[in-house]
């Protein structure tokens, strides 16, 4: 059992390096999807890659169960995807995305998790109550990068359709 257990340890590690390397992708599509408990209000969360996907079920039922605690609400997003055009290579930049609470219930946001190591949350960790607005800051580090780059966070929230994705993009200059 602990063999197993280290081996899918190790696996999760290698797959984080990985997924910090230098990538040369272009910007996909994006699609919206409505985040809300009733007909009356929605919000954009954008859709692509999944965080979840590549976190372990333990982490993932984790910040699900602590954010479902929480009675649920709807937001609404300023925008869920930033462009930060050309950036020079280990240039450090960041982005606040603008989160309201549309909901009759307060928002808690319980986690905010980036799909790499090379992206940092910062976020309004108190409650938000309705009507109100809190902000998501992703710090990107460009250092390791060149090219076009898309990277992506999953917000865990008090909300129907969870995880909320947050999405930006750079064109990395040498």
């Amino acid at each position: 059992m602990k063999k197993t257990l280290s081996i899918i340890a190790m696996s999760v590690m290698a797959f984080g390096m990985v997924s910090c390397k230098k990538e040369n992708k272009e910007t996909a599509g994006t699609e919206t999807a409505a985040t809300t408990t009733d007909s009356t209000a929605a919000a954009p969360a954008l859709t692509g890659d999944s965080a979840a996907a590549m976190a372990p079920a333990s982490e993932q039922a984790t910040a699900d169960a602590s954010a479902s605690k929480q009675p649920l609400t709807t937001v609404a997003l300023s925008g869920s995807n930033f462009d930060f055009g050309k950036i020079k290579k280990g240039e450090k930049v960041q982005h606040i995305y603008e989160i309201t609470n549309t909901g009759s219930n307060p928002l808690v946001i319980s986690e905010v998790k980036p799909g790499c190591g090379c992206t940092v949350p910062d976020f309004t960790k108190e409650p938000i109550m309705p009507g109100k607005k809190g902000k998501i800051t992703l710090h990107f580090d460009s250092t390791n990068f060149e090219g076009n780059v898309s990277k992506f966070a999953d917000v865990f929230a008090n909300v129907e359709k969870m995880p909320i994705k947050l999405t930006f993009t750079a064109n990395i200059q040498p």
